[in-house]
Formats: structure tokens, sequence, C-alpha cells
């Protein structure tokens, strides 16, 4: 296949253990020219200091344009405005403005309840400068009433301002087209990119897809399962079954791909390698 879109997410290291494996992960994806990575913060604001440090050590050292996450959850006005303008010294032109999840036992969300509404003030602060990324979620977000009314804080983020949207991660392709399909049903024409998850750690894996309302097909359990402590097969068939569905997504008109690495290079690159 011709060169596609891709996009890496990492996570902010708090070691210096990390912080090795995440300067040798970059290295590597970086050969892979990424349109831009992003990089997360913890609950509640938990690795707000790590995550500026990355952002610049990922722009500045690897030379990769980096897009800080902000979440409204336990931030005010001011300090999200100061942290807007300090990402914003440093280069950064995007950003992925998230509502983020409270941490257990915190009672303030800060000064803003919704991402669609920091959407909003980053607009009205620095209009024209970012170009803002907001989350979405084919199967729906976890805490959502229903899927209409997902549908419907979705619409909400766009209509505030974002330029485009990165989808939670999923392994049904058409949960993924329909999401789009209703979206654009009701008014919503940014850019809707899938979050693809690669398969390394399965017991990991299903943790994650617990929390966040990702569902895993019964089938892909039962053969990781079936492969028992065979490393090598399960490391094949999760490579080939990913790039699968990215073919299948890149087929449907998905207009990029957006990769969660963990900070690993081997997954992603993998599914990278089946694909091209």
């Amino acid at each position: 296949m011709t060169r596609f879109p891709i996009s890496f997410e990492f996570y902010p290291p708090k070691t210096d253990e990390q912080r090795a494996q995440l300067d040798k992960t970059a290295a590597k994806l970086k050969a892979q020219k990424p349109e831009y990575v992003s990089c997360t913060f913890g609950a509640g604001g938990s690795t707000l200091s790590y995550t500026p440090e990355t952002v610049e050590r990922l722009h500045h050292t690897h030379g990769l344009d980096a897009a800080p996450h902000i979440s409204c959850v336990g931030g005010t006005r001011t300090e999200l405005g100061e942290l807007l303008e300090r990402y914003k010294a440093m280069g950064c032109k995007r950003i992925v403005a998230l509502r983020g999840d409270l941490p257990s036992g915190m009672g303030h969300t800060g000064d803003f309840r919704y991402a669609s509404d920091l959407v909003e003030f980053i607009r009205k602060e620095h209009d024209g400068f970012f170009h803002i990324e907001v989350g979405c979620y084919p199967e729906m977000h976890p805490q959502a009433d229903d899927a209409l009314a997902d549908l419907r804080h979705f619409k909400a983020k766009a209509d505030a301002g974002a330029d485009g949207a990165i989808t939670q991660y999923f392994y049904n392709a058409d949960a993924y087209f329909r999401f789009v399909d209703d979206a654009r049903k009701l008014g919503v024409q940014i850019p809707i990119v899938p979050g693809i998850m690669p398969i390394s750690n399965f017991t990991q894996l299903r943790r994650f897809s617990d929390a966040c309302g990702a569902e895993i097909p019964r089938w892909i359990a039962k053969r990781m399962l079936a492969y028992g402590d065979d490393v090598e097969s399960i490391r094949a068939f999760a490579a080939d079954f990913v790039a699968d569905l990215c073919r299948r997504l890149i087929d449907g008109g998905a207009p990029a791909l957006h990769f969660y690495t963990l900070n690993l290079s081997k997954p992603t690159l993998n599914v990278l390698a089946n694909l091209r």
C-alpha cells in the first residue's frame, strides 16, 4: 500500500528507566514518519508535570510534532490558560482536548465540566493557533446514558470548534463505520480518525477494555487462550489481525490511523510491517 497518514500516542514516563524506554521507542517509530505524536496525562492531572516535559523532549530531542493531551478535570481557567501558553511557547500547534476521568475520591471537576467547554475556551483564547483534536467512542463511552446521548456529546465538541477526532480503540470495524455514518447524519463533518491498539499483552488489554468499554470479540479471546504460552504465535496472530482491521478501515475511507503504543515500538511496527 502507499504511505498513509499515521500518528502515535505515548504516555509520560516517570522514572529514568521509563524515559530510556520512551527514547528508544520514539527513535524507532520516528522512522515511520508520523504526521504527529500525542502525549497523555494521568487521571486528575496526576502526571501533569511530566506531560509538558515529555512533549518538550519529543519535540526537541526527537524532532517530532508533539501534541499534548489537556484535561479539564481539576484545572481552573487560569491554570489551563497558563498551560496553553506554555505549550504555545514550546511550538505546539496541536492539542488533544479531553474531559478526562476523575480519580477515585476526587470531587472537584475544575472550571470546565465537559470537553466541549474546554474546546470553546481554547478557541476563544487562541483561535486559529491550535489544531484541536477531541475523543469519541464508536462503541459508546462507558459513562454515557445511551448511544444517542453519546453522539450528541460528540457533536457538542465539534460544534464548539474541534478540528478533528480520535476514537477510542476498537476491534470491530463495523462499529467505526456505523459511528461515522451516525455522526455525519447529525451534521458532524470533522475527520474521525480510528484509534488502533496493537495487541501485546492480552491480560492487560482485557483489563483496559473492561475499563473503557472497548469490546474484544469472543473469537479473539478464544484464539489467544488456545495459543497458551506460545508467545511468537500470539504476536504473529495479533499483528495479522490488527493489520487486517487497519486495511478494512483504510479501504472504507478512514482519513488516518492513530496508534496507541503504550511506549512500545514492536507491536506497532509489526502491524505496520504487515500493513505495508
